[in-house]
């Protein structure tokens, strides 16, 4: 549950200062925080103290009792708070996000089912082509190009995209 939720922060927003309090870490998990800075571990048992100074919270421990107790001492300090596989208790979702060089779209079910956003991460990084990242860089050069006012550019910028969502 952890590693997803730390793979999602990473690929979302990479420079993220992200603290993991766990009194064990799985491999899978200390893997992915191997390789950054900005992901601080502490090996501790849960306690209060570690909600100081954060913005957001995650729970995402195998004990749902520990999960309502994060879930109420971050509310009691106004902190945006997720439970993982509990979305009533979400303040906001974790969704899937697919990065193809600057193009991210992100998936989310609003944590009716998070193994659906992930099928469907998987599914659009399969067939989105790596070369959107040169069709990005040229659309971006052609926009740069466009005189006009707002209006102008936006419809220049419709026609020219249309065709890629165009159905056959």
């Amino acid at each position: 549950m952890g590693t997803e939720k730390l793979e999602f922060l990473l690929k979302s927003s990479p420079n993220a200062q992200v603290t993991a309090v766990s009194r064990e870490f799985s491999q899978p998990f200390l893997d992915l925080a191997a390789g950054c800075d900005s992901v601080t571990l502490i090996v501790d048992l849960y306690d209060q103290k570690y909600l100081g100074g954060k913005h957001i919270v995650i729970a995402a421990t195998d004990d749902k009792a520990v999960n309502r107790q994060i879930r109420l001492e971050a509310k009691e300090r106004f902190l945006l708070v997720n439970v993982a596989d509990t979305p009533d208790l979400c303040d906001f979702y974790l969704g899937g996000i697919v990065t193809k060089g600057n193009l991210k779209i992100a998936i989310s079910t609003n944590g009716k089912s998070p193994t659906a956003a992930k099928r469907l991460r998987q599914l659009l990084e399969d067939v989105l082509p790596e070369e959107i990242d040169d069709l990005l860089d040229n659309l971006n050069a052609y926009r740069e190009t466009l005189k006009g006012d707002f209006e102008y550019k936006v419809k220049a910028m419709n026609e020219i995209t249309a065709g890629l969502v165009k159905k056959n």
